[in-house]
């Protein structure tokens, strides 16, 4: 699909809906706390854009599972996985569908009832992208078996940096450890 395969597809479309779901809250109890017109409907239409791109993410998601090389570990935590996604994505999709058909005139208790069950559906979302992310980097779900011997061959191998390149500038925020002497590893 447009070059992509499922799960590449999925982990290219499944960011920016989160991170729209995490923006309506942000402009809900923004518009809600300064009472601006504006940032009441900048939580619509993020609202409505995360809503269908998280679907799409969602059913992209259903995609890779059936063609990722897996073992029982990945499988498990894949399924808690689209379990929360699922649920995740009906409460927000519950949460437009309120507000389509209140024309987004909540008031009183009924708004911030509202905006609990949206903070409800965030922590959710935030149980989505950690259980993803320990899929990815702790497991290595959608990498095919054959690249991740090709990488550990590698690897095994090492990498020596030669004086003067970017690793010597000291220009990354990443932690140098420095190599045991016998190494060979040029500092």
């Amino acid at each position: 699909m447009f070059g992509y395969d499922w799960p590449r597809f999925h982990a290219a479309v499944n960011d920016l809906p989160a991170a729209l779901l995490v923006a309506t809250v942000l402009f809900d109890f923004a518009a809600a706390i300064w009472k601006r017109e504006s940032l009441k409907w900048a939580s619509v239409w993020t609202l409505w854009l995360g809503v269908v791109g998280g679907w799409v993410a969602v059913l992209a998601g259903e995609q890779a599972e059936d063609v990722i090389e897996h073992g029982d570990a990945i499988h498990r935590i894949m399924e808690v996985h689209e379990k929360w996604a699922i649920i995740t994505m009906s409460v927000f999709t519950a949460l437009l569908v309120w507000r389509l058909w209140r024309r987004f005139e909540e008031r009183g208790v009924e708004a911030w009832l509202l905006k609990g069950i949206s903070l409800f559906g965030l922590a959710m979302l935030v149980r989505v992208g950690m259980l993803g992310g320990q899929l990815v980097f702790d497991h290595a779900a959608g990498i095919p078996s054959a690249t991740m011997q090709a990488e550990i061959k590698d690897r095994a191998a090492g990498h020596h940096h030669e004086p003067g390149e970017a690793d010597e500038d000291h220009d990354h925020d990443h932690d140098h450890q420095e190599a045991p002497p016998d190494s060979g590893h040029v500092r």
